[in-house]
C-alpha cells in the first residue's frame, strides 16, 4: 500500500499520508518535537505505524510534482 500521497487538490499538492490531510512535513516535525511512534498515533488514531515510517522515508515529493 502506498502510505504517501500527493494531489494537486489535497493540501495543495503537499505529500500526505494517504487517505488524509495530515502532511508529511508535519508527521516529520512532530516526530522531531520527541513524541514517540506510540503516542503520535495514540493523538492521531487514523494514522498507522506504516504512514509514520513512509512520513520518515519519504523524499521531498512536492518538489517532483511542480518540476
Amino acid at each position: 500500500m502506498d502510505h504517501i500521497t500527493v494531489d494537486l487538490a489535497v493540501m495543495h499538492g503537499k505529500p500526505t499520508a494517504r487517505g488524509t490531510r495530515t502532511s508529511v512535513q508535519n508527521v516529520r516535525e512532530i516526530l522531531a518535537s520527541g513524541m514517540s511512534f506510540d503516542e503520535v498515533l495514540e493523538d492521531y488514531p487514523y494514522l498507522e505505524h506504516e504512514d509514520l515510517l513512509a512520513a520518515l522515508r519519504s523524499p521531498d515529493l512536492r518538489k517532483s510534482c511542480f518540476a
